[in-house]
């Protein structure tokens, strides 16, 4: 940042450019509610953003605004707080259009900082921004004079309550605008409350008890509700085995955890859940891919879903019970008892550290068909090289089939995928870049396809800059696999679907990393040299994948549509 102008040092009359108005206003309720800015300046928020950086708070900035809500996505998945992002208006926000809808369906509380059309009236040049956010399920506050602070605060409290993201906006003629008296806003509406039924506690509990083979899978809700010792107390009561959603991975912390219920399931951990005969479902959606399409459980199973949410009527979901969640733990923690023996105590493989761990692969060859690189292979590999301590970031694409699958991490909070609520790619640098200021303890291994990477090419230089350390492994197939894997093998011509071999090490070289390409599995000293040095900054592995080596979740999501 540059220095102060002298007739912009303290004890000088002259107001700063930046104080004392709408803006301003805006500036210092973020300042008191979130914990960093991401964003990229225009005309639209160049007062906003200056008021912050210039009371040194802390910000990181975009090359390009698609990254802006990317990175505040990211951060909130990462910490569990609030985080703000801001673009101008017009193309700014249109060009986060895109990670806004990821952040909504996903949902993401954020608040997203926007210029806006005059008050006075849109110009030629002007969108009518609220229409479009309305169109993805996305409020707009407008800032002005008489509210600017309390609508700022107001949009952190709705996307809080909500667990949406929220947009203030700041129509540019008022931007700069003198600020008058407030006006009073009509209280928030208070966030509806579920409480448990006794009638349901007793018919979940009496369930339980008749259980042989209970399996119990927690979802996101779980972890926003602080509800994960209650709910691994009620499995080790009952002997039960543990799944959980992505975004839950690893909550329970425990021994007889299956890992990731769905297409993420690893073969022999799927042989052993649909031995099940009741499942308790908490805080999770239990959506088509979390179901593996109506298969991750037999015919017959009995599958209790507990939420907050509203029923979205799956047909493999027996019992819907709509509840707050940890109330309802709470009761039926004290109605369950332990049963004479468990499924826990016929299956004592299930606990081993072998059973657990990466290996054996589902494919444990070392190259693909094509003679390019086994991408199973090489993730389970990776699972020992990389740290213990870090984040996994993944873009949208076919390749997020095998990082789930087998590299693990500390908690819920250390697998991100941002990008696939909205089927989306081209999210991952950015999202990788906000998970690198949330946690800087941690190093960040953010696992990208080819075709996202070059998507979002413009924030390379992002990640880069603000991660302390990190590792980049880009499983390159030289193709957009999803498409390939869906429709040329249906016949469809694949031109379009192929892409021509891009090294990403160089790339990132060129912008200051370190890096290599890999064509076979020794080639991943390069990366375990590198760790060694306990250097700062990033390492890039550029793998040569098989065209034709197909994640689980493609082969079940293409059979399911023949």
């Amino acid at each position: 940042m540059t220095s102060a102008s002298p007739q912009d040092q303290p004890g000088n009359a002259r107001m700063l450019p930046d104080e004392g108005h709408v803006s301003a206003a805006v500036a210092d309720a973020v300042a008191e509610r979130a914990g960093h800015l991401f964003g990229l300046m225009g005309n639209g928020n160049a007062h906003f953003i200056s008021r912050l950086t210039r009371r040194g708070f802390a910000f990181t900035s975009a090359r390009h605004e698609s990254a802006t809500v990317a990175m505040a996505d990211a951060y909130h998945r990462a910490t569990g707080g609030v985080a703000a992002a801001t673009t101008t208006y017009g193309a700014g926000f249109t060009n986060a259009y895109t990670t806004l809808a990821e952040a909504r369906i996903a949902r993401i509380p954020l608040v997203l900082v926007v210029g806006d059309a005059p008050a006075a009236g849109r110009r030629n040049f002007d969108v009518d921004q609220t229409k479009a956010a309305e169109a993805v399920g996305v409020t707009t506050l407008v800032a002005h004079p008489g509210n600017a602070a309390e609508i700022t605060h107001r949009a952190f409290d709705l996307a809080v309550q909500t667990v949406q993201p929220v947009i203030v906006a700041i129509p540019y003629d008022v931007a700069t605008a003198p600020l008058t008296d407030p006006e009073p806003l009509e209280p928030l509406p208070g966030k509806a409350v579920w409480p448990p039924e006794e009638t349901d506690l007793d018919r979940v509990a009496d369930l339980l008890a008749s259980a042989k083979r209970p399996v119990v899978i927690a979802g996101r809700g779980v972890v926003l509700a602080d509800a994960a010792a209650p709910l691994k107390e009620i499995g080790d009561r009952l002997g039960a085995l543990f799944m959980t959603s992505v975004m839950a991975i690893n909550a329970f912390d425990s021994e007889w955890d299956l890992g990731v219920a769905g297409g993420f399931t690893r073969r022999h951990r799927l042989e052993v859940a649909r031995q099940a005969d009741v499942v308790l479902v908490v805080g999770a959606s239990m959506n088509i891919f979390q179901t593996r399409y109506g298969t991750l459980f037999p015919e017959g199973t009995r599958i209790i879903r507990v939420d907050n949410e509203p029923d979205e009527k799956h047909p493999i979901v027996v019992d819907y019970i709509r509840s707050d969640i940890r109330p309802f733990l709470d009761g039926l923690l004290k109605r369950v008892e332990p049963p004479a023996s468990t499924w826990r105590q016929e299956i004592p493989e299930v606990a081993e550290a072998e059973f657990r761990s990466s290996h054996p692969i589902e494919d444990p060859v070392e190259f693909g068909p094509d003679g390019r690189l086994n991408p199973r292979a090489v993730v389970a590999a990776l699972e020992d090289i990389l740290p213990a301590e870090r984040s996994v970031v993944m873009d949208g694409g076919h390749f997020i089939g095998w990082a789930p699958m087998y590299l693990s991490v500390p908690d819920p909070h250390a697998m991100i995928l941002v990008g696939t609520a909205f089927q989306s790619i081209g999210m991952g640098f950015g999202s990788a870049a906000g998970v690198s200021v949330a946690r800087p303890d941690r190093t960040t291994v953010l696992v990208s396809g080819d075709g996202g990477g070059l998507m979002g090419l413009a924030d390379f230089e992002t990640f880069l800059r603000a991660t302390r350390r990190g590792v980049l492994i880009v499983l390159n197939d030289s193709a957009y696999g999803a498409e390939l894997h869906q429709y040329a093998a249906k016949g469809l011509h694949n031109q379009a679907m192929l892409i021509d071999e891009v090294d990403f090490a160089a790339v990132g070289c060129a912008l200051g990393a370190k890096g290599a390409k890999a064509h076979t599995l020794a080639d991943l000293k390069e990366l375990t040299a590198w760790l060694a040095t306990g250097d700062d900054g990033v390492f890039v592995l550029d793998v040569a994948i098989s065209q034709q080596v197909v994640a689980e979740f493609m082969a079940e999501s293409v059979a399911i549509k023949k």
